[in-house]
This record gives C-alpha cells, structure tokens and sequence, in this order.
C-alpha cells in the first residue's frame, strides 16, 4: 500500500506482512540461516563459475541441466527430475498444510554453442558470457536450498525449486508455460532473475513475435517486368504497420526486426521474409495492436496483387512467440512481502517497470508472481563483455530466502502470508 501521509510514492507493506517479519527475525535457526548464507558466499561463488563454464544456449539447456539435477539431488531436495521439456525440479514438503511455492531460475542464455563462457576474474570482476543472466539466480537456489537444509527450519507449505528452460528469446517461456500447465496447484511463483538486487518486478509485459513470409512466380526484373514482388509487398505492409500509433498507456510498442529476401538485383523477388515484434503492458491493446497488424499484412498483399492484375501473390504468418501481459496489485502480499524483506536487508528495494520473464505466465493465469533481482551488480547484459561484481552479493539470496519463508510459513514462528488455492482454484 501506499503512505499517503508523508511521501505519495513511498511504499509501505501492511501490519501483517511487518509482524511476520519480526517473527522471523526472532528465530534462532532462521537468524543462522542467514549467518550461513554470507558465509557461503565464496562456496556460492564457486558454483557460479563452475556452471557459467556449462554452455546452454536456449533450446540446448540438456547438459547444464543435468548437472544442476545432480546439484538438487546431493542437497537432499526431494523427487528431483527432469521434465518432458527440460526443466529441472526439486521438492521440499511443508510440515503444514500450506500453500505451493515455486522458486525459479533459468537455465538458458543468449549465446550460441560454442561460445566460450569460461569465466575469467580481473581485479575481483567476473567475466564471461552468462555469468550473471541468469547463473547468477540459479546459484542463489542452490545457497537458498542450503540454508534451508543447513538451519533446521521447517516451512508450513510446499517449495518446489526449479531450473526452467526457454526463457531467453526465442525460448517464448516454454519452460514455466510447461510448469503451470502439468502442476495446477501452484500458489505463487519467484523468478530470481534480474539485474538490481532490489528489484522486483510485479506487472508482465506481454509479446507476439511473428515471422511473415510473402512469396510469389519471381522472375527477371526487365524481362519478366509487370508480375508481383514478394520484396515490393513486404514493403508495403512495412509501410502500412509503419503508420500505425499504437496508446502511449498503457505503453504498446512495435517493430519490423528484420527483413530479407530475394536473389539478386535484377531479379523479381520470389520470397521476402520479415521479423515483427509486438509489446504491450495490457492484454487487450496487444491483442488489438496485433489484429491491426495482420491486417495489414494482408491489405498489402492485395494490394501488391491489384497494381500488377495479378493473384500470384502469397502470404504466410507464423506465430513464434507468445508471451502473455498481466497485472496485478502492488498491494499483492508476495509483492509486499519481496519488499519488505530487501528493506530489513537495508537494500534499496523498488518496484520497477513492467517485463518480460517468467512470471509472465503465472501473473497472466491470476498466480501472484514476481521477478526479483539477483545479488551483485553485473552490466553489458547479453554480449559476450558480460560481467560480475560479486561485493555482497549474499544479500540477494538473503533477501529470497527470507522472501520465501514469509509466504509458505515456519513451523512454531510464522503463517503463510500466500493464500492457498481451493480446489475450484479460487483464493482462501
């Protein structure tokens, strides 16, 4: 909620989300926890170069897959395995009939196979493809599931921790996608995933991406002079979306990526290809963005057909992305709950702007879901001068741990600040 009394802008989290806290910070084993996630650091930071080194980019996440498998399976977590399309899960069961909780970091990263992503350290940095997106957040699991296992503390409701594939590009969240869609009974969802320790990002930036191809007889350029250009209609249906003005609110974006095609400069195109991305905070404007688009691409294929007398013009569009929009109440406790935790951390925790992860799928399904930064300070995300600065990253798995354990409960300490699901899928 928001203090209206000294600072509009200033967030304040509610009484019950501040007594759960001071009752966790009371307790011995979880005040331990903490103490031993700081001493893990360099453990932690062994890790992180370890599985950086372990190339996965997005489609081909199998072999640093298996090995975070063997790392969930020697902690001790339970049921550890592989999915039907790739994700590693582990499990914790709650003493308490409590609320599911899923705790994620993907396994994917932007670069092809064969980049090196050894890492190299300069002058205490980090350096390599990776290191930070999002290596970084799947160590922090493994020192979260630490903690956990090292303290004795004994969450109310379950945690299913999990190393998802897909999530970079291309990848469209095919991971989470296959997660909610096998388990129904998931209660809330936390992506540690993000550059910013105190970051946490709430309201989901939905995406189409497609691939449009026009095609057509082609032929010589003087010769064959007078028939339809797939190059010529592409071009015209970049002209069409080009025009369109999209709402400023909530913001609702759009771009021709890429386009080729063609064979030669005396040559009539017989195929042109083209890359659309479309981006939107609200589902409704995405949809409707989109609708204008497509028509687009067919009124300039009729169009293409029309000037030449023609019928030879083709087109063929191709969904490669669909990654929903959402939103949900910044009063939402999990949201309140990331807050207050990074606040008793003394990290300078904020709300920030609308993304794209992989808590899109949960917030577009009504699942209370945030992406919340990663400890560190890390720059020159996605290129090959990637880098790390590992100073006082404990805080960011500190900061989820304690995240965490306020919203499943603690035995003897603390109840769950997340609602469990009923069984028609409503909220307690």
């Amino acid at each position: 909620m928001l203090n209206k009394e000294s600072n509009k802008n200033e967030y304040q989290v509610s009484k019950e989300v501040k007594d759960t806290f001071d009752n966790l910070l009371s307790d011995t084993n979880i005040k331990t926890a903490l103490e031993f996630i700081k001493a893990d650091h360099d453990h932690t930071l062994n890790e992180q170069k370890d599985i950086c080194a372990i190339s996965a980019p997005t489609f081909q996440e199998q072999k640093r897959a298996e090995d975070y498998l063997k790392r969930f399976t020697d902690l001790g977590l339970e049921d550890t395995r592989i999915d039907a399309i790739g994700n590693v899960l582990g499990f914790v069961s709650g003493s308490g009939n409590g609320p599911k909780l899923v705790v994620a970091a993907h396994l994917d990263t932007v670069f092809s196979e064969g980049t090196d992503t050894k890492v190299i350290e300069k002058d205490g940095i980090f350096h390599a493809p990776g290191i930070a997106d999002d290596t970084r957040g799947l160590v922090e699991v493994l020192g979260i599931i630490r903690a956990l296992k090292k303290s004795n503390v004994q969450p109310l409701g379950d945690i299913v921790f999990c190393g998802n594939v897909g999530e970079e590009g291309l990848g469209d969240l095919i991971g989470t996608k296959q997660l909610f869609s096998d388990h129904q009974d998931i209660d809330g969802f936390i992506s540690i995933d993000g550059t910013g320790v105190g970051s946490i990002t709430y309201l989901a930036t939905g995406s189409h991406r497609y691939q449009v191809t026009f095609s057509c007889s082609g032929g010589h350029s003087y010769g064959n002079f007078g028939l339809p250009s797939a190059i010529h209609a592409a071009g015209r249906a970049i002209s069409r979306i080009a025009d369109l003005r999209p709402p400023k609110e909530p913001k609702t974006t759009f771009t021709v990526g890429t386009i080729k095609g063609g064979t030669s400069v005396n040559a009539i195109a017989a195929k042109a290809e083209m890359l659309i991305d479309i981006r939107s905070n609200g589902e409704e404007e995405l949809l409707k963005l989109e609708a204008e688009i497509l028509a687009s691409i067919k009124a300039a294929a009729d169009e293409e057909k029309a000037h030449w007398n023609s019928d030879q013009v083709t087109f063929d569009i191709k969904l490669l992305g669909d990654r929903p929009a959402g939103s949900q109440s910044p009063e939402e406790p999990l949201v309140q709950a990331a807050y207050a935790a990074g606040k008793l951390l003394e990290i300078n925790s904020q709300l920030s702007s609308p993304g794209s992860t992989d808590a899109n799928i949960p917030i577009s399904l009504g699942i209370p879901a945030i992406a919340i930064g990663r400890g560190g300070v890390s720059g020159e995300i996605h290129t090959k001068n990637e880098w790390f600065d590992p100073k006082d990253a404990f805080l960011g798995p500190q900061k989820a741990f304690l995240t965490i354990l306020s919203l499943v409960g603690v035995n003897g300490v603390s109840t769950p600040l997340l609602k469990k699901s009923k069984v028609d899928g409503s909220k307690e």
